[in-house]
């Protein structure tokens, strides 16, 4: 059988025979044009002329037709933005790449250890900043995004609910918790039934005796007068607070408190949240009279007027046994209030007009608030751009000085920090210290207190904020996070240097784990008390509430 491919004809067994052909003419030294020749059967290839090749500038002109109308003034001024923005995008390009290699040269010294470039700075310094500083507040650049408004409403208002939802599911368990355990376990309960048996009066047959009957809140039929209405405990201030620990899982539970103005009573509730519809809410401190362990007022009973945001509750851990156990290990149990239900606090301020104290204690605490804002204003001042790694690194020296892990040292080794950390406070200004914070009398005090008190903390609001972005990342509630979650969480695709080209997202990401890492004890994780002091350090050169809460919303996405 024969087969014509492209107009020549074959047989099967012939094929080959063209292409050995080729070969040979080949070995011989005769050119393909040559050979083609000599072989007029197969197709002639004609050679390329790059000569006969015309300029593509000419070659355009030709395509394009004549007839083609102007372009309009739209178009030109579209082509000029084009073109600026391309000058302007290598200008950026040729800038970064002289940064990179300026940052090559200075990473070329070999690097110390964490704790001894935060002490002994070894780093080189610039203008009084190190590396370190510098990229840490490149955390700030996120407080130049524009303003949200509308993005920031629809969160807001998600936010109110949820939280106005919960203050709700907190409120009618606790009325729910007292109204029946006022009524059951009321001793007068008894009363009636003890006289009916002393007076020989019997009931009807066909009613069983009280004493036999279930008595339940809604079908009881006695009356005391010592029982709890809901009217009376209505009468009661709702607040939110925190425990002050370094303790993630401890620092994180949403707590809920209520103060009752019938009796100068107290109750705190723990609400927990399990997915997100599952809610749960729990006793945590039992209702009860209580009162001041620490500071002036100790030993005198909570009253009305020692409610506000930012006053601390304080708590013996050994008078309530049914604490978690990483609150009971400390002495005190310290509870900050970050909220407060204002309107029922007023209500309640005009209705009992009752004298405050007749001691001096109020004055007492303002002088110490006084001197305390002093020596805090004074060094913010030295802390100014270099609040990150000084405050991160004062709680790794202070930690490490704490040998027995009770979180408490003496006078002499609070003394010797501050000169480590070029911290300057003269010997009256630390006495003073000393004598608010010593106030019992033993010798030592929380190094935690030390250094909120001479340095200072930023407001409730700004905490809450650090607060949320760390139960995001912390979804196991384990207090600690793995830096390899915080590398997959944060997001820099709206930093204003990403956005602009001057630098790219994994230049900031990694510029803020490095600073972060340089903040941990752990290379591999991140606590609590670390990451807010992390954001403690950068809130010193903040003013504005609202920008520095952009800079935790932005790359967290809260």
């Amino acid at each position: 059988m024969d087969l014509e491919v492209k107009g020549i004809a074959a047989s099967p067994t012939s094929q080959t025979q063209p292409f050995t052909g080729r070969n040979k003419l080949l070995q011989q030294g005769q050119t393909s044009r040559s050979w083609a020749i000599q072989d007029a059967g197969l197709p002639v290839v004609p050679r390329l002329d790059l000569g006969s090749l015309i300029d593509s500038d000419e070659e355009e002109q030709d395509i394009i037709p004549e007839n083609l109308p102007a372009p309009t003034s739209k178009y030109k001024l579209k082509y000029q933005q084009y073109k600026t923005e391309m000058k302007e995008g290598y200008k950026q390009y040729s800038q970064r790449n002289a940064e990179k290699t300026k940052s090559k040269i200075t990473q070329q010294c070999p690097r110390n250890k964490t704790d001894d470039k935060c002490v002994k700075g070894e780093e080189a310094i610039v203008d009084g900043l190190t590396t370190l500083d510098r990229k840490a507040l490149l955390q700030q650049g996120y407080a130049d995004i524009p303003y949200n408004a509308q993005r920031s409403m629809r969160k807001s208002d998600a936010e109110i609910v949820a939280a106005e939802r919960k203050k709700q599911t907190v409120a009618e368990q606790v009325m729910v918790d007292h109204l029946s355990r006022a009524v059951i376990s009321d001793p007068e309960q008894n009363l009636t039934a003890e006289r009916q048996e002393s007076a020989r009066i019997f009931p009807d047959s066909k009613i069983a005796p009280l004493r036999f009957r279930k008595r339940t809140l809604h079908e009881t039929k006695i009356r005391t007068h010592s029982t709890l209405t809901e009217n009376m405990l209505s009468h009661k201030v709702q607040f939110d607070g925190r425990i002050i620990s370094r303790n993630g899982r401890d620092a994180c539970r949403e707590l809920v408190g209520f103060f009752f103005a019938h009796d100068q009573s107290l109750t705190i509730y723990e609400y927990r949240q399990f997915g997100k519809n599952r809610t749960n809410v729990l006793p945590f401190i039992q209702k009860n009279i209580y009162s001041h362990q620490c500071g002036r007022r100790k030993g005198k009973h909570y009253q009305l007027g020692d409610f506000y945001v930012g006053a601390n509750l304080t708590f013996l851990s050994s008078d309530h046994p049914r604490l978690p156990e990483s609150i009971k290990e400390n002495t005190l149990l310290i509870l900050r209030i970050t909220n407060i239900d204002q309107i029922a606090l007023d209500s309640l301020n005009y209705r009992t007009d009752s004298v405050e104290h007749e001691d001096d204690t109020p004055s007492q605490e303002t002088n110490d608030r006084l001197v305390l804002k002093a020596i805090q204003d004074a060094l913010k001042e030295q802390l100014h751009k270099r609040g990150v790694r000084i405050l991160t690194g004062l709680g790794k020296y202070l930690q490490q000085l704490d040998k027995e892990g009770t979180g408490l040292l003496n006078k002499a080794d609070l003394k010797q920090t501050l000169p480590v950390f070029h911290l300057e406070l003269s010997e009256n200004d630390f006495e003073s210290v000393w004598q608010i914070l010593n106030g019992n009398g033993s010798g030592k005090v929380d190094y935690g207190e030390f250094k909120r008190a001479i340095i200072g903390e930023m407001n409730e609001y700004r905490k809450s904020f650090v607060r949320k972005a760390f139960m995001k990342l912390d979804f196991s509630k384990t207090g600690c996070v793995p830096i390899i979650d915080i590398r997959k969480c944060y997001c820099a695709k709206k930093h204003p240097q990403v956005i602009s080209g001057l630098s790219t997202e994994e230049e900031i990401k990694l510029s803020f784990l490095e600073t972060l890492k340089d903040a941990c004890s752990k290379s591999d994780e991140v606590s609590y008390g670390e990451f807010e002091d992390y954001y403690e350090g950068l809130s010193i050169g903040i003013v504005n509430d609202e920008d520095f809460v952009n800079i935790v919303r932005t790359p967290w996405g809260i």
